[in-house]
């Protein structure tokens, strides 16, 4: 027996319970292994990965997608910090117009609720004074309530609030566009010097445009002459165009551009007569409202204060035997009148609809030059392209690009001014 088991274990075999166990030992070792086979090819793929991404320079966070490549190349320094300090000034002027023009507009309402207030009450002290015990009391708060009044409406008159108002808040969007194209510069575009000077140009325009101290530098209430607001920077002159003949013409004798970027001859036809339209109709009408609006604001403007202070005068005499009557009378009605014209200025906002003319005025001047100032360029490739250039237009305009092409007629020298009936826009 005892040889037997020899010569089984000198032939290689082996006992039931000595086998298993190597089994078991050998799949240990396997796993051991592919874990640190696979340990070390994990290794290998995150150095991998991690190179990969040092070399690109672009890793995500957070969850978000990496930028896309112009951005990772765009310097960072000089014009691109300029750029951003111009876009973060605009969006604190838009805040600071915001806030001034929501406080501006409280003053029109404050101060008219407070004037009418000041001249009804003494109306009826007025009204109440001669058949009253106690006339003096009586006649001398109505006078001095209608004298503060007056002092008050003279210098409501003056600075006109719902005009500032309304400045205000066409400075604000204006500004919050500002900031929205040098953001938009910065993040699509190149910046380059030009640029920056552009963007310094229209915040110096726009300052002056619309100031945000109330006084010296206030901008005139009552204008002699009516003007459309201007906000933008004046376009550079081009150097003089060449006037070879190889440059052809149209039947007016205009020249006209070659075809290219997005310029026909038919689309510079069209724009030539959207700027007729617009410089003859569009504009002029709006001037000539502003013109009534503000003459009716100055009729009102110098009646109230005058009204006021003739019934706080006349509240003076009251109780002084027969004229007396006559003198409650006139303060009564004078203080009246006064609240009434107070209203109707301050209460319909004139101050405002006559800066609302001076706007949308402005609009269509703006226009105007953005077509002059690419068809006065001779050469189609500096000009912006003719296809974008007629999209803003007729958005700017409230049409479609296809509507646009009735007002081609209109740049014939055969149609006379008087003979333009449409008008160019529909928004305004």
């Amino acid at each position: 027996m005892e040889g037997a088991v020899r010569s089984l274990a000198g032939g290689g075999l082996m006992l039931p319970a000595a086998a298993s166990s190597l089994r078991r030992m050998g799949r240990v070792a396997s796993l051991r292994g592919s874990v640190s086979v696979s340990t070390t090819t994990s290794m290998v793929d995150r150095r991998q990965l991690v190179t990969g991404m040092d070399e690109r320079g672009v890793v995500a966070t957070n969850g978000r997608a990496p930028p896309p490549p112009q951005q990772l190349l765009l310097p960072v320094g000089g014009e691109v910090e300029k750029l951003r300090a111009v876009a973060e000034a605009a969006a604190d002027r838009a805040d600071m117009h915001d806030i001034i023009g929501r406080q501006r507009d409280n003053w029109n309402h404050l101060l008219l609720h407070s004037n009418n207030s000041l001249l009804l009450a003494a109306s009826v002290m007025a009204a109440l004074a001669p058949a009253a015990p106690g006339a003096v009391a009586l006649k001398a708060s109505a006078g001095v309530l209608l004298a503060s009044a007056a002092v008050t409406m003279a210098a409501v008159n003056k600075i006109q609030p719902s005009q500032l108002a309304e400045e205000q808040r066409n400075a604000t969007r204006l500004w919050r566009q500002l900031e929205r194209d040098v953001r938009a510069t910065l993040e699509l575009t190149p910046t380059t010097k030009a640029d920056v000077q552009d963007a310094m140009d229209r915040v110096l325009a726009l300052d002056a445009a619309y100031p945000l101290p109330l006084l010296p530098v206030m901008l005139d209430k009552f204008p002699k002459a009516v003007e459309p607001a201007r906000w933008w920077p004046t376009k550079k002159q081009h150097a003089p165009i060449n006037t070879s003949p190889s440059m052809p013409t149209n039947g007016a004798g205009q020249r006209v551009a070659m075809a290219g970027n997005g310029w026909t001859q038919e689309l510079e036809e069209e724009m030539r007569g959207i700027l007729r339209v617009v410089k003859a109709k569009d504009e002029n009408e709006y001037v000539s409202v502003g013109k009534l609006v503000l003459s009716l604001n100055k009729r009102l403007a110098v009646a109230g204060p005058p009204l006021a202070g003739t019934a706080a005068l006349a509240a003076a005499f009251i109780g002084s035997g027969e004229a007396g009557t006559w003198a409650s009378c006139v303060a009564v009605v004078g203080g009246a009148l006064a609240a009434a014209v107070n209203t109707v200025e301050h209460g319909g906002q004139v101050g405002m609809l006559f800066e609302l003319c001076r706007n949308v005025a402005g609009i269509y001047r703006k226009i105007q030059e953005d077509i002059e100032a690419n068809l006065e360029e001779a050469d189609v490739e500096r000009r912006e392209n003719g296809e974008v250039f007629e999209m803003k237009v007729a958005l700017q305009l409230g049409r479609s690009p296809s509507e646009l092409k009735q007002f081609r007629a209109m740049a014939s020298p055969a149609v006379k001014d008087e003979e333009i009936k449409d008008f160019a826009g529909k928004l305004v």
